[in-house]
């Protein structure tokens, strides 16, 4: 045994001795570690699954969404649930790659001051999520999230069709109809007797148009973001994905 390790520090005492040697072996072994991570990418099609149900934001879905990182949201809130029990058990489904294949930059989130939100499409009404944004307290006793009750203002949207052609020109499909529609679509969306909202659901499937703010007048900033949060886990079918839910349980 005494033998063999002399006989191996004398191998490593070459590069020991010998800085410039063993930077030089570093670098080819990160080099060779590095190609393999990343030529692939250079050549598949897809890293990520496409999922049925998936599609790009809507105007309005957008507009909150900007909203949602202008405010700092992504800071206390996460959006992607991990497949172990605790998680699945209070926040619903696992997060597939899929749902935030169209978020740039996406919204996973790092840190939970306050719940997950991949799944609170459709969990509370629009009148607690006003509520709850206007008076956290008012809903949640315990809350320590500030007041946004600003953001009952005019919604300015005056560039939504030039943040559509920025999404665009970094992979989300986007076509050049629903460019040129954003502004009426967005205004479909949050009036829901408007009848372009027929064709904003044909661009957008499963897009939900109502007034989301409870004031019909306007257009504000409460209707986009919680227009944006109604529609997170929304579009999934995620009764396809349960066996597969209940294998990552075992």
């Amino acid at each position: 045994m005494a033998a063999t390790q002399t006989g191996l520090w004398k191998k490593h005492e070459f590069f020991e001795k010998n800085s410039i040697v063993l930077l030089i072996g570093t670098l080819i072994v990160v080099a060779i570690g590095g190609l393999i991570e990343i030529v692939p990418l250079f050549y598949l099609k897809s890293t990520v699954e496409k999922v049925e149900g998936m599609r790009p934001y809507t105007p309005l879905e957008l507009a909150g969404r900007n909203i949602y990182i202008r405010e700092g949201c992504y800071l206390c809130h996460s959006q992607m649930i991990r497949s172990m029990r605790d998680e699945v058990e209070r926040y619903g489904h696992f997060s597939l790659a899929a749902e935030s294949m169209y978020d740039h930059p996406f919204q996973w989130g790092s840190k939970r001051t306050g719940p997950d939100l991949a799944r609170v499409g459709g969990k509370y009404s629009d009148e607690w999520h006003r509520d709850h944004l206007k008076d956290p307290k008012s809903v949640v006793p315990t809350s320590i999230m500030p007041s946004y009750a600003f953001l009952d203002r005019e919604l300015d949207f005056r560039g939504i069709a030039a943040d559509l052609k920025a999404n665009r020109a970094i992979g989300v499909p986007y076509t050049d109809d629903m460019v040129e529609s954003a502004r009426a679509d967005l205004l479909a969306q949050a009036s829901p007797d408007s009848p372009g909202v027929e064709e904003l659901q044909k661009r957008y499937p499963k897009a939900v148009a109502r007034d989301f703010d409870g004031d019909p007048k306007r257009v504000t900033e409460l209707d986009a973001l919680i227009a944006y949060l109604q529609m997170l886990g929304t579009l999934v079918d995620f009764k396809l994905y349960d066996g597969k839910a209940q294998d990552n349980l075992r």
